[in-house]
């Protein structure tokens, strides 16, 4: 019989990652901290950052090159790097479960685009777009973002809404996930769409019912809580993420520390 989902660790309390130690807090929204030797940077969206001590250098991560900066509701998306020794915590403005990704040299995973919470400096950066997915949620396709470890460990960390769980898939084992509730995957772990028709006896109408497939081998990540795209993140008046000057401003400020 096949083994269900199992949910991650919503704490931790002594985690450790090439050139960090970090720990998992918070009970409704969880708060990612950690504790850098300056031997290894940790790299970010702009927006996560919760709080840092002054001393603590950022500075603007390396894109690969032609990696053209997408936007974030009309504004650029930035990733920044904390580049120094010192401590720093991040955070999602909305309730959830912050789940720490390790990944063996060699390997890489895909996560869910705006999930994406901060990654190690040894673990390289990319997205695409997935398309051939057309459903009401996505309206043909959705982004991704993709990571990549080098030649040794590396961590990424990511936000789900609700609880995030785990199935470790073995080789040709499938498992159909509602398209809103998956938050990431292995590289190994292949994904395609199901729909399945049937009559809803509804003045004679059918219905739909759509998940994405995965086949493993590998682990796929869920979440409780389905997935929704954050057009409002931030809208709580944090200048850090109310428009396109405000972010120049903060990112301006924070660099200049």
């Amino acid at each position: 019989m096949p083994t269900a989902p199992k949910i991650l660790p919503t704490q931790i309390t002594e985690g450790a990652a090439p050139g960090v130690q970090y720990r998992l807090e918070g009970e409704l929204v969880p708060v990612l901290h950690m504790a850098l030797d300056g031997q290894v940077p940790i790299y970010f969206h702009h927006h996560v950052l919760l709080w840092k001590y002054p001393s603590m250098q950022l500075g603007l991560h390396p894109l690969k090159k032609g990696l053209k900066r997408r936007t974030f509701g009309g504004m650029p998306l930035l990733l920044l790097e904390a580049q120094s020794p010192g401590e720093v915590a991040f955070s999602r403005d909305a309730p959830g479960h912050i789940a720490a990704l390790h990944l063996s040299p060699g390997a890489g995973i895909v996560v869910r685009e705006h999930q994406f919470l901060a990654a190690t400096g040894g673990v390289e950066y990319d997205y695409t777009r997935i398309q051939g997915f057309a459903n009401m949620l996505y309206g043909g396709g959705f982004w991704v973002d993709q990571f990549f470890a080098g030649d040794r460990e590396g961590v990424v960390w990511v936000h789900g809404y609700g609880n995030v769980f785990e199935k470790q898939l073995d080789p040709g084992e499938m498992i159909d996930i509602e398209p809103g509730g998956w938050v990431f995957r292995d590289h190994s772990v292949q994904m395609s769409q199901e729909v399945y028709g049937f009559k809803t006896g509804l003045l004679g109408g059918a219905g739909n019912l759509v998940f994405n497939r995965f086949t493993g081998p590998g682990r796929v990540g869920l979440q409780s809580a389905y997935y929704h795209p954050p057009v409002q993140e931030g809208g709580g008046g944090n200048a850090q993420r109310s428009g396109a000057k405000a972010i120049g401003d903060v990112v301006g400020g924070l660099l200049g520390n």
